[in-house]
């Protein structure tokens, strides 16, 4: 039981600091596909695009 009390506090931290860079990553994963999406819009070329879905993949051919 004292080595639960020990390493209680560390694992804590670890998993709050894992939730919060899992957040900022996908804010940012968000962002970046927002972005795209707004630069095809003024580019005026929205249906043949290749812009990235909201899975994170291209609409474009490889």
């Amino acid at each position: 039981m004292e080595y639960v009390a020990v390493l209680l506090p560390s694992v804590v931290v670890g998993l709050i600091f894992w939730f919060a860079m899992k957040s900022i990553f996908n804010a940012d994963k968000s962002e970046r596909q927002a972005e795209a999406r707004a630069q095809a819009e003024a580019d005026g070329n929205v249906s043949g695009a290749d812009t990235l879905r909201n899975d994170g993949h291209s609409n474009g051919k490889n």
